[in-house]
């Protein structure tokens, strides 16, 4: 008997390591970053970039698991950040002592407390007439905000301090990298929570209420029910999510709870996949490298968002991840080698045209923004006139000739494409 034990007990374990590599490997990351960008701009970028990650994950919750599109999402990122700085402000006039590090709990808390609210009624229904109901319930909240000043603060938000309370270690997170550190360890716990949900019968009940509502009623369980479920949980990680931002701005004002970041939390989900688990993470990391980088070298960037956003929703429906996950078959079958040649011969001509739509609309910004009379102007390190007419020459080349460059590259890249995806059979019929 312990000879079997022994034979089997190796065989077992493997699927469990095999589970567990990936968090492992998560995990290290999360530690091992502060150590790689330790500048003041890098853990900024870090800290905001794991707040949207849970943000992104638990609006995932709604569209990706659920297929319900939510024009709202923000108010419970709101909400969750106030109550958590209003709780911050508690324990530093000692009203109770608190650790500061489990203020997000209060966050999620109110945020799974609206989310039994609202979503009493708005998941009653679903499609068009949920993702109305969630813009309404957005606006209602954002001008209530301006109302009910006790609360919200009105224009100016409410603010904080997270020096105060009880210590962890000695540590009392006035240093950015204790935050990072605090950040990390709630984006760790609540993806690895989602991640479980999502495994869970009430996650792959959400799965199949989205593929087909009516089936689900068939077998036996109440689409509203389930769509339920996931919308107090999304709610619940989105406050905690909130309450990581209270801690790290140490300010929550109405912008948080707004139109405009249900809007970004839409974006980075979509942007980075919404069918894949890891795709609102891509989302979110891409989203604020954009925000926190390019938002440095040019005051229309979130004109390119927009820009990436619609290219997505055309050309990938399937996001940022989906195109890794197209790649999966020819890398398994080790044909990703013959992909390489024609993405260079397509790739090179098509930075090529969107360098030139890039300087034009620069040139157009900087031509409307700049003072009368000032036409000199500097694009990555590189200065012109922007009056000039060799300046639009080369705009109308690299546009001209790059796209047409590009397009007859295409059927080149699709022989390739078509090749490198073909079944191992028809492949080696192919060759012989």
């Amino acid at each position: 008997m312990s000879e079997i034990t022994k034979t089997a007990s190796p065989v077992a374990s493997r699927p469990l390591l095999k589970t567990l590599t990936p968090w492992i490997g998560f995990l290290i990351l999360l530690l091992a970053l502060p150590n790689i960008f330790s500048s003041n701009v890098g853990l900024y970028t870090m800290n905001l970039m794991g707040i949207f990650i849970i943000f992104a994950l638990s609006y995932n919750m709604l569209l990706g698991q659920g297929g319900m599109l939510s024009f709202g999402h923000a108010v419970y990122f709101g909400l969750g950040g106030f109550m958590s700085v209003h709780f911050m402000n508690y324990i530093e006039d000692g009203d109770f002592t608190f650790p500061m590090y489990l203020i997000p709990i209060f966050g999620g808390l109110i945020g799974l407390v609206f989310g039994i609210i609202i979503g009493s009624f708005s998941t009653r229904r679903a499609g068009t007439v949920f993702a109305m109901i969630s813009l309404g319930v957005g606006e209602l909240m954002a001008a209530s905000s301006l109302i009910f000043v006790a609360f919200f603060g009105g224009e100016e938000g409410v603010s904080g301090d997270r020096t105060t309370g009880p210590e962890l270690m000695g540590i009392n997170f006035g240093q950015d990298i204790h935050i990072y550190y605090l950040i990390a360890g709630w984006v760790f716990v609540t993806v690895a929570l989602m991640y479980l949900f999502s495994r869970t019968p009430a996650g792959r009940m959400a799965n199949a209420v989205r593929d087909n509502a009516e089936r689900a009623e068939f077998v036996g369980y109440s689409q509203r029910k389930v769509r339920f479920v996931s919308f107090c949980a999304s709610g619940f990680f989105a406050g905690i999510a909130g309450g990581l931002f209270a801690l790290n701005f140490e300010i929550v004002t109405e912008e948080n709870l707004n139109a405009l970041t249900s809007g970004t939390v839409l974006l980075m989900a979509y942007i980075g996949g919404v069918g894949f688990f890891i795709g609102p993470i891509v989302g979110a990391v891409v989203f604020t490298l954009l925000q926190s980088i390019l938002s440095n070298y040019t005051d229309i960037w979130q004109l390119y968002v927009g820009i990436l956003f619609v290219l997505t929703v055309m050309y990938v429906p399937q996001g940022l991840t989906g195109i890794i996950v197209m790649h999966t078959a020819a890398w398994r079958m080790r044909r990703i080698g013959l992909l390489v040649l024609p993405y260079l011969r397509a790739g090179i001509p098509a930075l090529a045209m969107l360098t030139g739509i890039a300087t034009f609309l620069e040139t157009i910004h900087h031509m409307r923004s700049s003072v009368e009379g000032e036409t000199a102007m500097s694009l990555m390190g590189v200065d012109f006139d922007s009056h000039g007419i060799v300046t639009w020459i080369v705009i109308l080349a690299l546009v001209v000739v790059g796209g047409y460059l590009t397009r007859s590259q295409l059927p080149q890249l699709r022989d390739a494409w078509e090749m490198a995806n073909k079944p191992p059979a028809k492949a080696e019929g192919a060759g012989s």
